[in-house]
């Protein structure tokens, strides 16, 4: 074993004891299939998940890893256009927590999830979307 895993394991064993293991959700853990339901009550209303279909928002196909402002055929706001982020499993999870946070200015009305569990389920369901 590295190094590095014999120190996230009483790390990790720390966390258990003391949440009794709630709400604990790492990038494996997370479930693609309980990110569609959550992407189904709570994004689907304004985007696709199909590859240039843009709705009220931009299509998310293939969102992992693109250029925020980059989705062909949708108009993005300025603060949007000009963030220059890259959607990284990190980025998104901090954008989904908080979108006017991340992104001050943006279009987005979606208050943002607070569940961490829910933001890693929706963003391993969206790295599906290739």
């Amino acid at each position: 074993m590295s190094g590095r895993t014999n120190g996230i394991l009483p790390l990790l064993a720390l966390s258990l004891l003391f949440t009794g293991g709630a709400g604990l959700r790492t990038a494996e853990a997370a479930d693609p299939a309980a990110g569609q339901a959550v992407f189904h009550s709570q994004c689907a209303i304004c985007h696709s998940v199909q590859t240039g279909r843009n709705m009220i928002g931009p299509s998310l196909f293939g969102l992992v890893g693109r250029k925020t402002g980059s989705e062909a055929g949708y108009h993005y706001s300025t603060a949007n256009q000009n963030s220059n982020l890259t959607w990284t499993p990190d980025e998104l999870d901090k954008y989904l927590e908080s979108p006017r946070t991340v992104i001050p200015g943006t279009k987005m009305t979606y208050a943002g999830e607070k569940d961490a569990a829910k933001r890693a389920d929706l963003i391993a369901y969206l790295e599906t979307l290739k």
